[in-house]
């Protein structure tokens, strides 16, 4: 079973204990991501699932194992999962009774792959599980960071997919809030597209 692992965030310069057997590729399923979660050890808004979301583009890379249990326990502990929380690595096959993803699954059809992992955590703001934050709190959260924070927020996002060329080049959190209000007003947009994410 040849199995790809698809990612968007800091996996793509971060793999850790996630073992790879290629490197990363572009064209992976489009995805519904967004700034939309508080880490809970650094200060950043990291890049998740979120159905609300526009889909975005994503990358993929081939896992050094031919087990899916394996490829999903090595992605559980890269992301410091705990065990309580199985749904939060996705899979096609699925696996713990959730459901197949269509979009992965026509993207797995048509490249020929057999199967696929991704990181499924969900968004969480001030606390709350689920919450998706609003791009007026996102914004104010990213104006709260100072000192070395401030500067160490942008490093995160610069690396991210999809970014628009003004956020991928911001050095700071000035220039990157300053790049999110611009797209913000450009759109017109409730969503917490935090003004960076160039749709499709």
């Amino acid at each position: 079973m040849n199995i790809a692992c698809i990612a968007w965030g800091s996996l793509l310069w971060k793999p850790q204990g996630l073992k790879l057997a290629s490197g990363w590729h572009p064209g992976g399923p489009a995805m519904p991501i967004e700034f939309a979660r508080q880490s809970d050890d650094s200060p950043e808004l990291a890049l998740v699932l979120c159905d609300s979301a526009r889909l975005m583009p994503t990358y993929w890379a081939y896992v050094a194992t031919d087990d899916l249990d394996t490829a999903r326990a090595m992605l559980f502990k890269r992301e410091k999962i705990r065990a309580a929380f199985p749904q939060w690595v996705g899979s096609v096959p699925a696996q713990d009774g959730a459901e197949d993803n269509p979009r992965v699954a026509a993207w797995l059809r048509a490249k020929g792959i057999d199967a696929a992992i991704w990181t499924a955590i969900p968004p969480k703001f001030d606390g709350v599980s689920g919450r998706v934050p609003t791009v007026d709190e996102a914004v104010a959260w990213l104006d709260s960071c100072s000192g070395p924070y401030r500067h160490r927020v942008p490093a995160h996002h610069r690396g991210a997919p999809g970014l628009a060329p003004a956020a991928r080049g911001a050095c700071d959190a000035d220039a990157l809030t300053g790049a999110m209000r611009c797209r913000t007003q450009a759109c017109a947009c409730a969503s917490v597209t935090l003004a960076i994410a160039v749709g499709k």
